[in-house]
């Protein structure tokens, strides 16, 4: 059985549940994969794994579109990225292939 739910109402209900789990890292995309601030660390693609990944859509603007991804990465440290529907940062492939959503994921 799946530690993760199939749903939440809202985006910060979201992050407080996953947090909670232990996806306490607040990864920022990068061109070939992520970075953490706080850690000064970087990741890239082959490092990580996206394990569940949530989509969030605006009620009142279309547009208002997130993506919310829980990541862990190939040295235990686990978080969370926040990625609006088509953002205007170029990634590589890898990354791309990465962050692909398909409903074959967990």
């Amino acid at each position: 059985m799946s530690k993760f739910k199939n749903g939440y109402d809202t985006l910060s209900m979201a992050v407080e549940d996953l947090q909670s789990m232990g996806y306490t890292i607040d990864y920022d995309l990068v061109e070939d994969g992520l970075k953490s601030k706080d850690l000064k660390k970087k990741w890239k693609a082959e490092e990580l794994e996206v394990v569940k990944f949530y989509r969030f859509e605006g009620v009142s603007d279309p547009a208002d579109n997130t993506i919310l991804y829980a990541i862990e990465c190939n040295d235990g440290n686990k978080g969370l990225l926040v990625d609006a529907y088509g953002a205007d940062v170029y990634i590589s492939p890898e990354m791309i292939e990465k962050l692909r959503m398909n409903e074959e994921k967990p």
